[in-house]
């Protein structure tokens, strides 16, 4: 059976970056960003639904993660968010839509902040704006400072990836088998590669750069101007509840959402059928344009 997508690697200034595309080629361009610690596999079981409804999808690998290449600097948000922005216009599209989950969010504002007119909409789950002004949430978070030691995460996950990565697919769903085991296998496959857990780390390493860079989007008085649909998971089963929203509307005029009952973190690959019709009507509902 033919898969229903097409891998490609694409070449952009710093990296060659990877990702898979579905639906028709001239359909509006919806740009799907993951987080740590998955790939773009997270979201196969959204793509397929989201192609069928005439969106041209493009799931990448992060800069650093997947099977996208490794720059040994740049991951932070506004740099990675350049990346993203040369990925769609090697691919054609002078505009889009983008949806993001974890650190695909920080990106997500990145990219809209430094590209509004390029950005059409977004939808974001389970993800705040470093640095929005409001109070930081530490709640389940105490990873954060660990990977942003130098060296420290590299030298105790080493030769035990698997262990290390299947605790927090365990500890931040819903359930304890939220993310499928093939799922799992994938994303170990993928951060056992040579530079892949020091890339995922460097993601934590840059948030002092992103809440400086976000910081100054706020005090210059910018707001996003696109509409922003954003969900948390339910905060009883870890996650971000409505401080994913709020943390948005300080940043962006049109934002709207809630929580993602019966979801942990992993709201993708909890409940993909309520994300995929989420995402569609608010694509639909705003008006997504195709590429020019």
């Amino acid at each position: 059976m033919t898969a229903p997508w097409s891998h490609a690697q694409v070449p952009v200034s710093r990296a060659v970056l990877h990702c898979v595309c579905a639906g028709p080629e001239h359909g509006p361009a919806l740009l799907l960003l993951h987080g740590w610690p998955q790939t773009w596999f997270m979201w196969r079981d959204v793509i397929p639904p989201l192609a069928a409804a005439g969106y041209r999808v493009i799931a990448a690998d992060l800069t650093g993660l997947g099977d996208s290449t490794r720059p040994d600097s740049g991951y932070d948000k506004m740099t990675v968010a350049r990346d993203m922005a040369e990925l769609m216009a090697a691919l054609g599209h002078a505009s889009f839509g983008v949806v993001a989950h974890d650190w695909g969010g920080p990106v997500a504002f990145a990219l809209a902040a430094q590209y509004p007119e390029r950005v059409t909409a977004m939808a974001i789950f389970d993800a705040p704006v470093l640095g929005d002004g409001g109070p930081i949430e530490h709640q389940a978070r105490w990873h954060f400072g660990f990977h942003a030691l130098p060296g420290l995460p590299e030298a105790l996950t080493e030769g035990r990836e698997d262990t290390y990565l299947r605790f927090f697919f365990r500890m931040a769903g819903a359930r304890a088998d939220a993310i499928s085991e093939e799922a799992q296998a994938e994303y170990v496959r993928a951060y056992c590669r040579p530079g892949a857990m020091t890339a995922g780390f460097n993601y934590y390493r840059a948030v002092p750069q992103d809440i400086a860079d976000n910081t100054a989007f706020r005090e210059a008085r910018r707001r996003l101007p696109m509409p922003v649909l954003v969900y948390g998971g339910a905060p009883e089963t870890r996650g971000r509840g409505m401080s994913a929203l709020e943390s948005w509307a300080r940043v962006a005029d049109q934002v709207s959402g809630g929580v993602a009952e019966r979801c942990g973190h992993w709201i993708p690959e909890e409940r993909p059928d309520f994300v995929a019709s989420v995402v569609e009507q608010h694509f639909r509902n705003n008006a997504v344009r195709a590429a020019s």
